[in-house]
């Protein structure tokens, strides 16, 4: 009896590497730069972009100005918004000026890439005084990790980065005000006076720990954006609030409370850590422009010619909340109309 022999071939397939030895290089040596949440963003762009180039069978060192601008239409219709996009195109740019620089390639395909224009106006959710107020408060009844998370977004306007990588030891005392030090972006170290309300429900989350993370997760380790995302978030449906809340918006409400409260622009960027007063100013106009400009200009409009005695300057108290100082009487009617 014959017992057919049976073949068994193994097949081989050979898999290519995403990436050459080059791109490789280059990928490591421009992302080994920078540290901290700058690195993972870039990291998460460059990923998004690497991913776009293997699904088109495309090199990263093999594309054209023509491909990265594809890759912008991608997102577009993906609906990234304007700044992410733009955000992500900066990334590419600055990863093949550095392979550039490096003598990895020749010159960088994105060096005349088109980037979406972004408006300086903040179009960030907006919350009033009397909103933050509620969330404080039930932040307040919520225990002291969640009130001293809230206060320190609200109040001193950190980042959450910031809120969540404080640690207990950096608490301090200088001239009687109790003190935070914190790492701001950039790796940059410096050192915030806190609220009494704000120092109070630290000392409440901390309790009898003497070292380590402020704020704490359930299972003990330190907590992260994410985790602080959802506290922010529960606290805000627990106020009865509809709108999208998110960290960053007590951020913003920290800064357009300041500037509502006549804090001079300058110590307004000092205290957000903006490293450009631009950032700043997009907060400023989104508060006040469109409901303060036509009431200047029709005061303006209606003053007596310059032969005419002036009558005496008032203060007007508009609508919206905002006051205009300088408006004369006759600019007074004319604002408020007949």
């Amino acid at each position: 009896m014959m017992v057919p022999s049976v073949v068994m071939s193994t097949e081989v397939a050979r898999v290519e590497d995403l990436f050459s030895t080059l791109e490789e290089t280059a990928l490591s040596g421009f992302l080994a730069g920078y540290t901290g949440l700058t690195r993972e963003a870039y990291t998460l762009d460059l990923r998004q972009y690497a991913r776009w180039c293997t699904e088109r069978d495309l090199r990263l060192f093999g594309a054209r100005r023509a491909d990265i601008e594809h890759f912008g239409r991608h997102l577009e219709a993906l609906g990234r918004a304007r700044a992410t996009l733009s955000r992500r195109l900066c990334t590419i740019a600055c990863f093949y000026r550095y392979a550039e620089q490096e003598g990895l390639i020749e010159h960088s395909p994105a060096l005349h890439v088109r980037r979406p224009r972004l408006d300086y106006e903040s179009h960030a959710t907006g919350l009033d005084g009397n909103e933050v107020g509620t969330m404080l408060v039930t932040a307040g009844l919520a225990g002291g990790r969640d009130h001293a998370l809230t206060s320190l977004l609200a109040l001193n306007g950190l980042r959450v980065s910031e809120a969540t990588g404080a640690n207990i030891e950096k608490l301090g005392l200088e001239r009687g005000h109790r003190t935070l030090t914190i790492l701001r972006k950039g790796g940059k170290t410096v050192t915030i006076p806190l609220a009494p309300r704000t120092a109070r429900a630290i000392d409440l989350a901390v309790g009898e720990r003497c070292e380590g993370p402020i704020f704490l997760g359930h299972d003990g380790h330190r907590l992260d954006r994410h985790g602080a995302g959802r506290i922010v978030r529960r606290i805000a449906r627990r106020s009865g609030i509809a709108k999208r809340v998110g960290p960053h918006t007590l951020c913003h409400a920290f800064i357009t409370a300041a500037l509502d409260a006549g804090v001079p622009l300058r110590d307004v960027q000092e205290a957000a850590s903006h490293a450009d007063p631009r950032t700043t100013m997009r907060y400023d106009r989104a508060r006040v422009s469109r409901p303060a400009r036509p009431y200047i200009v029709a005061a303006f409009l209606a003053a007596p010619p310059a032969n005419q005695p002036t009558p005496a300057l008032a203060r007007v108290r508009l609508q919206s909340g905002h006051s205009v100082r300088g408006l004369t009487r006759a600019g007074q009617q004319a604002a408020s109309g007949p």
